[in-house]
């Protein structure tokens, strides 16, 4: 009998979320998942059997060491890791298989030249994984909380920090970037989350809106902190961003700021079952248009809102659905970011970024944290 398709994927669960998803199952070097008529198997290693058959949860944990030795008694030369792919697919007699965009291209050619047809797929490979289940959410709130925790003694050190000739002091010496997100990043280790690139930056830095910061941080102008954890015991992810200032902010920085809160709550309000991202994302172009603050490339430099609206969080920190010019319906039970910016050289930058959970009729916001503007 030939089953139709299989799903195949080889990979290391530690880097690949999809991977993680189908197995639950951390290791950090690849190993061979398989899905044929809804049975999930894995192929493990020796190292990695008894952990994988206590902790996995797919149907059953096979022994690749096993495999290799039918191989060998059948005549066959050592088998690599495609021709115990082909050892199993052969006695379930599979002949298509489908696999993620990411699949290693040599596998490819190797099952390609055994006579695989391999066919792939777009992301999310799995669509389930966009919509979350009550236990992912509070999984992402959780390390929301603690990023929020981590973000409150940044900016309670910013208060204590003294603006003196355009630079923050503390403690008798400028106050950084790298001191900063280094406090946050030991507040989330304290949490047993792990923040990677976390972002700090003001004045110039800021209008880049992935510049993650270096140097004296100055006062008077924005400083954009956008911080996004991994959670070390579930693995899910959060996003939250604020933007404020340590000193006065002028009446043009004031209105920027302004601008992009109001854009972002009037697009927190559209979130809903159904809403389409796409549209959401462009009533913010508009918006920010219709206020004077345009987009396009100056001297140079990209200035104005050059950025999507929003992406889904979970698993990875950016996967679907997207709130873009690329966007898509949303649908209940998704949780994505809101978090429109304005970036101008010369005078500043601001983006502010929630996470809401897609319900129904709108949406629950699961960042609590305040938007404070002028820290004083």
């Amino acid at each position: 009998m030939t089953v139709d398709r299989a799903t195949l994927m080889i990979a290391a669960s530690e880097t690949d979320a999809n991977l993680y998803y189908a197995t639950r199952f951390i290791a950090p070097d690849p190993f061979i998942f398989l899905e044929i008529k809804g049975e999930r198997l894995m192929l493990m290693s020796d190292l990695e059997i008894d952990r994988a058959r206590s902790q996995a949860s797919v149907d059953r944990v096979l022994s690749v060491s096993e495999i290799e030795r039918r191989v060998r008694a059948q005549g066959g030369a050592d088998p690599g890791t495609v021709e115990v792919v082909h050892a199993v697919l052969h006695e379930r007699g599979v002949r298509r298989l489908l696999v993620p965009g990411n699949f290693p291209y040599a596998h490819a050619v190797r099952l390609h030249d055994l006579g695989y047809q391999l066919e792939t797929k777009q992301e999310p490979f799995f669509e389930r994984r966009a919509v979350k289940t009550e236990e992912e959410v509070r999984y992402i709130e959780a390390t929301q909380r603690a990023t929020e925790e981590a973000v409150a003694a940044a900016h309670q050190t910013l208060r204590a920090a003294a603006p003196r000739e355009g630079v923050l002091w503390l403690d008798g010496e400028p106050l950084t970037s790298e001191r900063i997100k280094k406090l946050i990043n030991v507040k989330l280790m304290e949490r047993d989350c792990v923040g990677q690139h976390t972002i700090v930056a003001g004045g110039e830095q800021a209008c880049d809106p992935h510049h993650e910061g270096s140097g004296p941080l100055p006062a008077d102008r924005s400083i954009i902190f956008d911080v996004f954890p991994r959670s070390g015991q579930t693995r899910y992810f959060a996003d939250m961003s604020r933007t404020v200032v340590r000193g006065k902010a002028s009446p043009e920085l004031k209105r920027l700021y302004q601008t992009v809160r109001d854009a972002q709550e009037e697009a927190i309000g559209k979130v809903r079952d159904g809403a389409d991202g796409a549209k959401i994302h462009q009533r913010i172009c508009d918006r920010f248009e219709a206020a004077g603050y345009k987009t396009g490339l100056v001297n140079g430099r990209m200035q104005g809102y050059f950025h999507g609206t929003g992406h889904g969080v979970g698993l990875d920190i950016h996967e679907a659905p997207r709130i873009s010019r690329s966007g898509t319906p949303l649908q209940e039970g998704q949780i994505v970011t809101v978090e429109p910016g304005l970036y101008y050289p010369g005078l500043g930058a601001v983006r502010i970024e929630d996470m809401v959970l897609v319900t129904l009729d709108g949406c629950r916001n699961l960042t609590q944290f305040p938007k404070t503007f002028e820290l004083d």
